[in-house]
């Protein structure tokens, strides 16, 4: 095993092996146009110059040679960037929380506990374009094509150039960051902003800079206007900082400063700030009602405590593409192993963190993978990292770059049937297509059930459009209501057509065997794709039941009222 790590890692050097704790404190010395000169000075004040321009752990990435040797494939990144995320950007109906922007984007409040694009949509994109499919996505498009210069920027700080840029390079065509930025949330928002303030704190901390800290905090503060999950990377922020830095001699040295206590001090208070404004939102959250009762959207039964975790790991996986995910694990450990095992911690950190706080919420309330996001960044820089290790590979000097170029195809085509199908159907139902068949042969007196009933109202204003659940009764009643007062009225159902495992797809039990027993199916509303995930609404009309003419006599009235009891909507 030990030959294959050191094949892949090349000439980096180890970790200390003298016993130490590996904790050293850097400083940079800047050195001549070609770039910088690094120095290390561990805790015994023994210094070592790497004048190569190589990493040592903690160190600062090397920033030799000419600037537009990288700005050239960083600005062509961004470009298709920009291409990838604007195309089609309007084409698609509203689904899911879609409505729910527009409907706080036309009226933002600051007690709204992700109050940020709300403000952005109403004051920045309302005044210059409409809120409709394109104005809701236009920021999150232009925050995911921002999200690759930013993410470069960033990584070249901790992991150097080119493994930055093969970060990049693998954000840019991954096809869960195209559907964030195309979806009209904040979804592109928050990992723009969590690839920026775990890391400048990081920074800050290594290399003592007070631009990094006071970037740190801005994009922290944002970042939890944006959404408050993005406040969970603080816990895997402490996690590493308890490990890496804190000992008892590092304590009683820091608190015998009176700017530390000062700095304690501030630090209470705003824990106590996020306290206040996050608890309340957390008992919301876990404390909510059944979907049954209060959900928008059709749940599945949950899975056993243990299984559902595993399924969740197992969707974000998916989506994010198994090849990224598992070329971010191998990267982080070769970090460990070689580069810097502080960096590797931080970001092992920040993904187990937020992995493990969401598991232990879920087992008390229904967690969407989207809460993962704020995670994301640490993944796709281990993955640079494991690219820019294969580059150094001692294989042939001209073909050294065809091994790393391909890991690089194959990890892109893992993803490309999904992208693909993005520019399909969007990634979502088409209810503004249900809308306009479902105009023509309904009714003013028809009842429709429908799942995501407000994104259903939004294009078929004025009609009687009610939630669908897992309840035979509420279908029961309509259908009884539609005999007694509006007999020629009809039924209707939309809900989607069952897909993959790794959706939550409609668990409605009864309501089926009702719904296939007792209602036609009349329309399938959708776009195949290429890729395993299917889109599909199915519209099922519900005639009505004409209740048996009245016969005279008691023998006659008992048999009406025999078929009645037998009568499947009574």
């Amino acid at each position: 095993m030990q030959p294959l790590v050191q094949q892949v890692v090349g000439n980096y050097r180890y970790p200390p092996s003298d016993g130490s704790d590996g904790k050293m404190r850097y400083s940079i010395r800047h050195g001549h146009s070609r770039g910088v000169t690094m120095h290390s000075e561990d805790s015994s004040g023994r210094g070592e110059k790497f004048g190569d321009g190589r990493l040592s752990p903690g160190m600062t990435p090397e920033r030799s040679g000419p600037r537009f040797t990288s700005a050239i494939p960083i600005a062509i990144l961004t470009l298709v960037a920009l291409a990838l995320r604007f195309w089609r950007l309007g084409d698609w109906s509203l689904d899911s929380d879609e409505v729910f922007m527009l409907r706080d984007s036309l009226d933002p409040q600051l007690s709204n506990p992700r109050p940020l694009l709300y403000f952005l949509n109403h004051y920045v994109v309302g005044p210059l374009v409409p809120l409709d499919e394109f104005g809701l996505r236009l920021l999150p498009a232009i925050f995911g094509v921002l999200a690759i210069p930013v993410l470069y920027l960033v990584a070249r700080r901790l992991v150097g150039t080119r493994a930055a840029l093969f970060g990049a390079l693998l954000l840019t065509v991954n096809p869960l960051h195209i559907y964030y930025s195309q979806f009209g949330r904040y979804w592109s928002l928050v990992p723009l902003l969590s690839a920026v303030y775990p890391y400048a704190f990081y920074i800050a901390i290594r290399d003592r800079s007070r631009a990094a800290l006071a970037i740190g905090l801005v994009t922290a503060v944002l970042a939890s206007l944006a959404h408050p999950c993005s406040a969970i990377l603080f816990g895997g922020m402490a996690v590493w900082f308890l490990i890496t830095i804190v000992t008892r001699d590092w304590l009683a040295h820091m608190w015998a400063q009176r700017g530390v206590r000062w700095g304690a001090l501030v630090s209470v208070i705003l824990l106590g700030a996020i306290a206040v404004r996050f608890i309340p939102i957390l008992e919301r959250w876990l404390y909510h009602d059944t979907p049954l009762e209060s959900g928008v959207f059709l749940f599945h039964t949950p899975s056993a405590p243990g299984m559902k975790q595993i399924s969740y790991l197992l969707s974000f996986v998916e989506s994010t593409t198994v090849p990224l995910f598992l070329a971010a694990v191998v990267g982080i450990y070769l970090m460990w192993q070689t580069r810097d095992r502080s960096l590797a911690l931080l970001l092992a950190c920040l993904f187990t963190f937020q992995l493990a706080f969401l598991g232990l919420v879920q087992l008390f309330a229904p967690i969407s993978t989207f809460y993962l996001v704020p995670a994301v960044p640490a993944l796709f820089i281990g993955a640079g990292v494991f690219l820019d290790r294969l580059t150094e590979m001692e294989l042939k000097q001209r073909s050294s770059w065809l091994f790393s170029a391909s890991v690089v195809a194959m990890m892109a085509a893992a993803g490309a049937p999904t992208v693909i199908s993005q520019y399909l159907d969007g990634r979502r139902w088409d209810f503004r297509g249900v809308a306009r068949w479902l105009s023509g042969p309904i009714a003013p007196q028809d009842i429709v059930f429908s799942d995501q009933p407000r994104v259903l109202a939004h294009y078929l204003p004025g009609a009687n459009i009610q939630r669908l659940v897992a309840d035979t009764l509420r279908f029961q009643q309509a259908a009884r209501t539609l005999r007694e007062s509006e007999p020629e009225g009809t039924l209707w159902i939309v809900a989607p057509a069952p897909s993959h495992a790794f959706r939550t797809n409609p668990d409605m039990g009864q309501l089926n065997r009702w719904r296939y027993g007792r209602c036609q199916l009349r329309q399938s509303v959708g776009v195949g794709r290429v890729d395993f995930r299917q889109q599909y609404l199915q519209i099922f009309s519900c005639p009505p039941v004409v209740a048996p003419a009245e016969r005279s006599g008691s023998r006659a009235g008992s048999a009406v009222a025999g078929d009645r009891d037998q009568d499947p909507t009574s």
